[in-house]
């Protein structure tokens, strides 16, 4: 099980600062790659296609602005991709949703906003073949309604 963190840009970094240790807290493996779409696509088509050779993987888009980053991954690959647009204001989620939701057909980006959502989404995928890691989910769930 590997997540793929795929920034479109250096200063996307901070936005995901933290997941890789979280995923490594649930004993799941991940990497941080930097490759826009757009100024080296090049670079993007030769990562996917080394990734679609591999199994257990789910890719985290990390891009703003047009985000070709997640249609571009989601077209090529054959490992689900995760768009998690980052924004600093409301101008700015507004044009990183719009781009981020429109995808073009048979490139199934999905979208999930919050950082901590895109970090269960992605357990959640690898807990379908994982029976551990399921069960760990099942107990994080049943802490959070002790909670309440």
């Amino acid at each position: 099980m590997k997540v793929i963190i795929w920034l479109g840009s250096k200063s996307d970094m901070e936005f995901v600062e933290g997941m890789g240790k979280e995923f490594k807290s649930w004993g799941v493996d991940s990497e941080y790659i930097v490759a826009s779409a757009h100024k080296v696509p090049e670079k993007a088509f030769e990562l996917i296609q080394k990734f679609n050779k591999e199994e257990d993987i789910v890719y985290v888009a990390v891009a703003g602005r047009s985000n070709a980053l997640s249609g571009v991954i989601s077209a090529n690959s054959v490992h689900p991709v995760i768009a998690c647009p980052p924004f600093k204001d409301k101008m700015d989620f507004m044009v990183n949703i719009n781009s981020t939701l429109n995808m073009p057909s048979d490139t199934p980006a999905m979208t999930v906003l919050d950082r901590l959502n895109v970090i269960m989404a992605v357990l959640r995928i690898f807990a379908l073949k994982d029976k551990a890691l399921k069960t760990k989910i099942l107990d994080r769930i049943t802490e959070i309604k002790k909670s309440f």
